[in-house]
């Protein structure tokens, strides 16, 4: 369909638009385009946050410099927090409340001051974890990457920070005569599996703290109450002595006390494996894994959400 001008010429638009008829959808199908910030696949996902390897190590490294960079002490911090939490647990617990029952003098301050390294360890990933994404706001509008990125650098951190840590715990344990063994070839892969599960937990309260700020606030008296329950001052065996066997059981198998409690075997040597529940690997690595699976996947679910509204 053609029509002639009275110059002779042909008249283009008698045309029809050759996408005349086509919804918004067919035409961005038709021409290749994507939503903005859409969710990929989980598999490309992941290889997304693998081509940023490099990033979430120095985005880690740079928070953990500046964590403390105001403070005289600088880096020093990171070691004195955790041990003057230890010293305070144990002039309340170990001397006032003697919750060293059934544990010695040399066995009990190893055994504490493991618990607050390790149990730290998890409360400042997840600390961390739910300002990741409302805390970098900033970060995330400016610019486009997989936000996994941010809760996982976090968790990152705060391993790095341990690991800090790990040097004065082992001149502790050292001190009070629990010296370097085979078992103590252990602490790697607890490491392991309590920093996937830590990851884990940070992503599920990363997304959470996306549309809840206040979660932040309300995560501390979580954490508190999750502490207590944890055997981080006393020996679960030792206090719920005269209690059910199943009520036991289940007070062990708390994800926080299985990692203490593994650490604790590894690196002292009175703290025998009469002290853990049965199935301990398995019941850490079905934790780590669950928790980090489901927390990935769970965090994965709202990627196109993150910093907007």
């Amino acid at each position: 369909m053609s029509e002639t001008t009275h110059d002779g010429t042909v008249a283009l638009s008698a045309f029809p638009p050759p996408d005349e008829g086509l919804t918004a959808a067919q035409l961005a199908t038709k021409y290749g385009l994507t939503v903005s910030g859409a969710r990929p696949s989980l598999v490309e996902y992941v290889r997304q946050l693998w081509d940023r390897r490099h990033f979430i190590l120095a985005f880690s490294q740079a928070k953990l410099t500046a964590q403390y960079s105001q403070a005289k002490l600088g880096q020093l911090w990171q070691v004195a927090t955790p041990l003057l939490n230890a010293a305070v647990y144990y002039f309340i617990f170990g001397v006032i409340l003697h919750a060293s029952r059934g544990l010695p003098q040399d066995v009990y301050i190893p055994f504490l001051v493991t618990g607050v390294f390790v149990f730290t360890f998890t409360q400042s990933s997840i600390m961390t974890g739910v300002r990741a994404i409302s805390g970098n706001l900033g970060l995330v509008r400016a610019l486009h990457f997989p936000r996994a990125s941010l809760p996982i650098s976090f968790a990152l951190q705060q391993l790095q920070q341990l690991l800090f840590s790990m040097i004065v715990l082992f001149v502790i344990v050292v001190a009070f005569g629990s010296y370097p063994g085979l078992s103590w070839l252990l602490i790697l892969p607890i490491l392991v599996l309590q920093f996937l599960f830590n990851t884990g937990l940070a992503l599920i309260v990363a997304r959470m703290g996306s549309k809840t700020p206040d979660l932040a606030q309300l995560m501390p008296f979580i954490l508190r109450t999750w502490m207590y329950m944890s055997g981080v001052m006393f020996s679960i065996n030792h206090m719920l002595a005269g209690r059910s066997e199943a009520f036991i059981r289940v007070m062990q198998l708390n994800p926080a006390a299985i990692y203490m409690d593994l650490m604790r075997f590894a690196l002292i040597d009175g703290y025998g494996a009469s002290n853990l529940p049965p199935h301990v690997w398995a019941v850490a690595v079905f934790w780590s894994f669950v928790v980090f699976v489901g927390g990935f996947v769970y965090f994965w679910k709202a990627e196109e959400r993150y910093g907007r509204g």
